[in-house]
């Protein structure tokens, strides 16, 4: 039997369109570009359907192609953006003292996390997402790549052309700059 008989094109939509887009929009937050994506995804899926071997599930072959078309957005806002990781470098520096430690007025507060009624749940992630999309398109790409892809370090340096010690200075900014969003728009 061959491989590509094991896919059903027609079914992708009513068994995988709300899954892929919920997959996109928590990865890039912007609901036209997502739902661009899981359209995309179909696409590239039909194109490649010769090449689909059946040692994974239909879902999990969309939603590889899905990854890659991510990482492909992740290196596009990547490119060039020197300029506005210096830009937030420099609004940074109104959080800390030189030696690097909290000024006073900028310490975090604890955030609260206890809470797990699902409402709330709901509610910070509508806030995380907000403060997320505040961040340098690099800070995002590479914080989401680390977090909610689980991507290896040495992964992203290389799709994202940052130096291993760049990418843990995004890093430690990106969540210093989420956890300063968060402690102003939810606690």
């Amino acid at each position: 039997m061959l491989a590509t008989s094991l896919l059903n094109p027609h079914k992708w939509v009513d068994n995988h369109a709300d899954y892929l887009y919920a997959y996109a929009i928590s990865r890039i937050s912007d609901d036209e570009q997502a739902r661009d994506l899981v359209q995309e995804v179909f696409l590239a899926a039909l194109e490649k359907a010769d090449k689909f071997e059946g040692k994974s599930s239909e879902r999990t072959w969309l939603t590889a192609i899905l990854k890659n078309k991510i990482i492909d957005i992740y290196r596009k806002r990547s490119s060039g953006l020197n300029n506005a990781v210096k830009v937030a470098e420099k609004e940074q520096e109104d959080f800390f003292y030189e030696d690097g430690h909290w000024r006073e007025e900028h310490w975090p507060k604890e955030l609260g996390f206890e809470d797990t009624d699902p409402l709330h749940n709901k509610e910070f992630n509508q806030v995380l997402q907000r403060c997320m999309k505040k961040l340098p398109k690099l800070w995002l790409a590479v914080f989401t790549m680390k977090h909610m892809e689980d991507e290896p370090t040495e992964n992203i340096c290389t799709e994202l052309k940052v130096s291993s010690a760049n990418f843990w200075v995004i890093i430690h900014r990106t969540k210093l700059n989420l956890r300063a969003c968060l402690q102003k728009n939810w606690i």
